[in-house]
Parts: structure tokens; sequence; C-alpha cells
């Protein structure tokens, strides 16, 4: 049996109605929370992407553990071509229960990926510079931003670690670190891990 609670509110930073949901399903007395169920034409409005990009995305469904301890639901809008791969690494991550803070596509945050990472959100597509941004095609996945922030390397310490006020602590659930299974699951799958980048230490991170 199937019970939802549904609540829609207007997104504040656009006048278009852009659909955020708070959506709780019962399966045989467990409860698992939906922290968004976009249609791919909301999970896209407002990108400055062109066509061509927008027909290489995806919207699919991930569950995870979430920071309270339970079961959530959410979505990643990602490129075709890893999307079969990241719903493997999530029921991964859910086997592990690995603590996942959120999954909302970033038309959330109105495209601001600061805001998305300082909500600790994980997400995929987000349409920026083509020639350095693996985002900008859905290429790429930030897990838990806020725990796993960029850190620059000494040459390049005049600029501020992302997001702003977040901290590394490898000890609290839902921080990644090498030889973390997540890290491995990853890896195995062909994903480069951000921690090994030239200028910065991009732990929350991972591309193809």
């Amino acid at each position: 049996m199937l019970s939802v609670s549904c609540a829609k509110k207007q997104n504040e930073a656009d006048k278009n109605v852009v659909a955020e949901t708070k959506v709780s399903l019962v399966r045989n007395d467990n409860i698992i929370i939906v922290d968004c169920h976009y249609t791919f034409e909301e999970a896209v409005h407002g990108t400055k992407a062109p066509k061509s990009v927008i027909n290489q995305l995806e919207l699919i469904e991930v569950r995870y553990y979430s920071t309270d301890g339970k079961i959530h639901q959410g979505q990643l809008l990602t490129n075709k071509t890893i999307s079969a791969e990241l719903k493997e690494i999530f029921d991964y991550i859910l086997k592990q229960k690995f603590p996942v803070g959120q999954a909302i596509p970033i038309v959330k945050y109105n495209w601001d990926d600061n805001l998305s990472m300082k909500a600790n959100n994980t997400y995929s597509f987000c349409y920026r510079d083509l020639s350095f941004s693996k985002h900008a095609k859905g290429l790429a996945v930030d897990i838990n931003p806020f725990l796993n922030p960029v850190r620059w390397k000494k040459k390049y310490s005049f600029r501020k670690n992302k997001p702003e006020g977040a901290t590394y602590n490898p000890e609290v659930p839902g921080t990644l670190f090498p030889e973390h299974p997540v890290v491995l699951k990853f890896k195995s799958l062909g994903f480069r891990w951000g921690r090994y980048f030239k200028r910065n230490s991009d732990d929350h991170h991972f591309e193809k």
C-alpha cells in the first residue's frame, strides 16, 4: 500500500513555478522520505544549456540513508552515458548506509553551485564553462560537498576553500577519504576522484 503526502511551493528565485516537494512513501511499514520529484522539464527549467546538451541528460531517482538515519529518495539530473553507473553506485551507497545529505537537482538553488554546496546537496548537472567543467554535460557528480569541501593546495592558498565555513574531518559520517568503500566503488567504475587534482583537493567530486 502506498500513501503520499505532497506539498508544492514556488521557487522564490524565479516567478515560474518549479515543484519542490516532500513526500512520504509507506511500503510495508518502511517510510521513505522523498526529497524531490521533479519532472524533467522542471529539473532543467532556467538552465542556459543549449538543446544539444539538454538532449544528453536524464533524470534518475536514487535512494540513500540521509543524515537523519532514515531512507530518503532524491533525484540526479545527469548524463545518459553515466546514469546506469550512478544508479549502481547509489544502490551500493544505500547498502553501505553511507549518509548522503540530500540529492536534489540544482534548479532548486537557481543554478547557484555555492548555495547548493552550502546545503550539502549532492548533484550532477550544472551548466557552466564546457572547456573545464564536467558538470556542464552532467558527466560529474558531487557527493556531500559541505562535508567534503574543495581545499586549495599551498601554491594556491590565496584562494578560498569551498563551500564557505566547511571543514574536512574524515571522522564525520558522510566524509570521503582514500580507501573509503564509496571512493573505491567510484574508481572501480572508471570515475576520476577530485582529491588528486593538481591545484586542489576536490573530495566531493567524481567525473568521467
